[in-house]
């Protein structure tokens, strides 16, 4: 069972196992950002913390992301992720484009007096975004920056991609003070993210040691660092 807490008066998050999720309330309207992984139910659970209009965007569309997306008629989505959801939810890339409204970098969705800005942030996977929740100077990251193991297994992946993203988020760094992710430790310090790409840049580099492990059955190799893990193919 999702276990939500407050973090202040207008954001709550919502842990769910090994994820997390989080509702952002604004004026006029309120935004789930993901829905979870064993949390079908995740938009009633935003519905009891808010009265507002409600919708939700994806960081993007990783199994453990979109599973209480079925109760949303539209969901905020960058079009690059769409054959990834559609992978993981056995649908056609056309089926998700109808209901997907897509989101590029430097969108704004105002919440009322509470303006998010949105940030490509591809690598993870084809279409992840952050998102900048600009007046409260917080960075969502979604999974790209996060001390946990970071998935890079996989054809959605792309390290050098990743490296890109990451010096990209940088020229941001005046704009947010903290970073809320959406695994690991809640929450991460940015100067976390120049870890991060040292840590990818010594991977492509050949330069770091590794190990090999198994995920669900598949051969795969970890890097990891004091900081973060990467799971990468062997």
């Amino acid at each position: 069972m999702a276990e939500v807490i407050r973090i202040n008066n207008d954001t709550v998050r919502i842990e769910d196992g090994g994820v997390r999720f989080f509702l952002l309330e604004g004026s006029e309207k309120a935004l789930l950002i993901d829905t979870g992984m064993n949390t079908p139910d995740a938009k009633k659970i935003a519905e009891s913390f808010s009265d507002l209009p409600l919708i939700l965007i994806n960081t993007h569309a990783d199994r453990d992301h979109i599973s209480g997306n079925p109760s949303f008629d539209t969901f905020y989505m960058s079009p690059a992720e769409a054959e990834n959801y559609a992978f993981g939810t056995q649908q056609t890339v056309s089926d998700v484009r109808t209901r997907m409204i897509p989101v590029k970098e430097g969108d704004i969705i105002d919440l009322g007096d509470r303006p998010l800005e949105i940030i490509d942030n591809p690598g993870h996977t084809p279409g992840s975004i952050a998102i900048l929740d600009v007046k409260n100077r917080v960075l969502i990251g979604g999974d790209a920056i996060q001390d946990g193991n970071i998935f890079m297994f996989g054809k959605a992946r792309n390290i050098e991609r990743y490296v890109a993203s990451l010096q990209h988020v940088l020229e941001y760094r005046d704009r947010f003070d903290v970073v809320y992710p959406s695994h690991g430790t809640f929450p991460v310090s940015p100067d976390l993210i120049k870890k991060l790409i040292g840590g990818a840049q010594e991977i492509i580099a050949g330069t770091a040691e590794s190990t090999t492990a198994e995920w669900f059955g598949m051969k795969i190799r970890l890097f990891k660092f004091p900081y973060a893990g990467f799971l990468c193919d062997l």
